[in-house]
């Protein structure tokens, strides 16, 4: 059986006693660094005698395998990353995806998780959100990524290194606007844990100021469709371009306006407006 496992992002005290159990219990162990899961081990005062794979980003696909060929045997695997749980911007959902095409079971251990940790300390809405991973390293390539975020109503969550957090607010100021509510979560479940809440705009002065260290996770507020701005000259053009497609107008007022979150009532001055000329 293929074994996904939570990992504490920073306590140790927020290992499952299931989760020390099967460390103690298995004969193979995938690990993405062996260095820090022999100290977390040491944290949890258990030891293993299980065989340690390396299994990072950088020898995922030529480990995929080796792994497999462990499972088809017979043997149970323990999947492992740095912190927090395997396949989310870690090694994981590929051997995952492996497994379920050589039909061998899959069993997760939950447990901490920095997006679903960082979305309740933010108090931002949580009802409905997305995981972007980490944005793109350059500058072109982040704003375009921004861009196509601008409009997301879902509240929006992402990693970034700590040498590149300012350039990312910066470029999400530029492309999303500063006013859009926001928050930092540094070193969650640590020592040195901090939550830093407010604009983009807010949360880019307070990154200006200081040296920035420590795991970063930042959450960003959905887009508001009620705040979009239309001209007249958009609404009749979407109108018309319904009854071009053979809706009537009274049906194609409605739509537009449910599309876009406005009143009908908007909808159909615009229309009469057009009329008029």
């Amino acid at each position: 059986m293929l074994i996904l496992a939570a990992i504490p992002l920073g306590n140790p005290a927020d290992a499952s006693s299931r989760l020390k159990r099967t460390i103690s219990s298995v004969k193979f162990i995938a690990a993405e660094d062996s260095r820090r899961f022999g100290r977390l081990c040491a944290d949890l005062g258990i030891t293993y005698d299980a065989k340690l794979i390396s299994f990072f980003e950088g020898n995922e696909l030529e480990r995929l395998d080796e792994l497999i060929a462990i499972l088809q045997s017979g043997e149970d695997l323990l999947v492992v990353t740095d912190a927090g749980m395997p396949g989310i911007s870690d090694p994981g959902y590929r051997l995952a995806r492996a497994a379920v095409e050589k039909n061998i079971p899959i069993t997760v251990l939950p447990g901490p998780s920095a997006v679903t940790t960082a979305l309740v300390l933010s108090g931002l809405p949580s009802d409905r959100f997305s995981f972007e991973g980490f944005p793109p390293r350059t500058s072109g390539a982040r704003v375009t990524w921004f861009q196509s975020l601008a409009e997301e109503e879902r509240t929006f969550i992402f990693f970034e290194a700590p040498h590149r957090l300012l350039e990312s607010l910066e470029d999400a100021v530029t492309s999303i606007g500063g006013d859009r509510k926001a928050a930092i979560c540094r070193e969650m479940t640590k020592t040195y844990e901090e939550t830093v809440r407010g604009t983009l705009a807010d949360l880019l002065a307070w990154a200006k100021d200081r040296e920035i260290l420590g795991e970063i996770t930042v959450v960003v507020e959905g887009f508001d469709p009620t705040t979009r701005e239309f001209s007249e000259a958009d609404l009749v053009a979407k109108v018309l371009a319904m009854e071009s497609a053979g809706i009537i107008r009274k049906d194609a007022i409605v739509e537009v306006a449910k599309e876009l979150g406005l009143p009908k009532r908007s909808v159909f001055d615009a229309m009469v407006h057009h009329k008029s000329r």
